[in-house]
């Protein structure tokens, strides 16, 4: 692998990803090449930054993130407890997701996370706030930035990488 080929500051990176919970439960996932230029503020956990540092295309790097560094604290504001009776029957079932509007008018889902002793327990908080989580990176390519793209922190569209 050439120097070229190394994540490092000034870098176009293209990954894909899995976001895991400590069990190995897949949160989330990113199969399409997803890109960003390292070093430049894109908005990329810090950590993974680091982690993906030095290595190259091919390589898949794992990164363990504490809630502090990742999704936060879980919101006890954003958990509402009911009983089973008042829920309509299209919520009464785990995973199931509501959304409901604040004064505010502003929209927020719930997911049913728990059903127990006659009670459902709805929750907008992100399913792994308050947990660790790994996200298990692969990079695709690694190129150079245009000052255009280390302005920005985003690659331009030419530079995609092709899958095959």
């Amino acid at each position: 692998m050439s120097q070229d080929d190394v994540v490092m500051r000034g870098k176009v990176v293209y990954i894909t990803y899995s976001v895991l919970s400590e069990e190995g439960q897949i949160m989330g996932q990113q199969d399409m090449p997803t890109g960003y230029v390292h070093g430049a503020g894109s908005g990329l956990f810090v950590e993974i930054e680091q982690g993906l540092e030095g290595h190259g295309p091919g390589e898949r790097v794992e990164v363990k993130l504490t809630p502090e560094l990742a999704f936060g604290p879980a919101d006890p504001a954003l958990i509402i407890v009911e009983d089973f009776a008042n829920v309509p029957p299209p919520y009464r079932r785990l995973g199931a997701e509501a959304e409901f509007e604040n004064e505010q008018g502003e929209a927020m889902t719930f997911r049913v996370v728990k059903i127990a002793d006659g009670q459902v327990t709805l929750d907008a908080n992100p399913p792994l706030a308050g947990k660790n989580a790994i996200c298990s990176v692969d990079i695709v390519s690694v190129r150079n930035a245009t000052p255009e793209e280390m302005r920005t922190g985003f690659p331009v569209e030419q530079g995609v990488p092709k899958l095959h």
